[in-house]
């Protein structure tokens, strides 16, 4: 019997494991994949219709939970600051395009939150954690260039502070 719960517990941490390491996030530098995403209204989105604009890119892990509620929240607070500096906020998880709207609605967000239902792009931008039988994403987040290039990576989010803080880097590069 022992032997058992050892070997579920290591089951366990190895899926634990694998799930928090899908994958090494992109890096400054590199060129953004675009992607193709329906939104909360059926509409779809791809990264490259911002081309010549800011773009950030954020994955969260579930609609309508505290953490991701108070990082959307923020980001609808800050959007109009956000614009005035050419940016544009896609908001990213697994969660279907229903669930989406729901919570879009609910807490009147007023930009795209993208449906990757099968985790095909956070997983190419490092952000999936996948346990096989359930995906979720990281939270992180990726400034984009207008040029499409990443600027800058959020591997730590603080969800209330973050749209300000991506501002204050937005700002930085439009002063250099």
């Amino acid at each position: 019997m022992k032997f058992l719960l050892l070997l579920v517990l290591l089951a366990v941490a190895w899926a634990i494991w694998r799930g928090w390491n899908s994958g090494p996030l992109l890096q400054p530098g590199s060129e953004a994949p675009d992607f193709r995403l329906p939104d909360q209204s059926g509409n779809f989105h791809r990264l490259s219709d911002y081309t010549g604009k800011w773009r950030i890119v954020y994955f969260y892990p579930k609609d309508d939970t505290p953490g991701c509620t108070k990082e959307a929240c923020a980001f609808r607070d800050g959007l109009a600051r956000l614009q005035a500096a050419d940016a544009v906020v896609l908001g990213i998880s697994v969660d279907s395009a229903e669930s989406h709207r729901r919570f879009a609605e609910k807490h009147k967000l007023n930009f795209p939150l993208l449906a990757d239902t099968d985790g095909t792009v956070s997983r190419q931008y490092g952000a999936l954690m996948d346990w096989q039988v359930f995906k979720m994403a990281k939270r992180v987040s990726f400034l984009i260039g207008p040029d499409g290039k990443i600027r800058h990576v959020y591997p730590q989010v603080d969800p209330e502070n973050h749209a300000a803080e991506i501002l204050e880097r937005i700002k930085s590069f439009n002063s250099k």
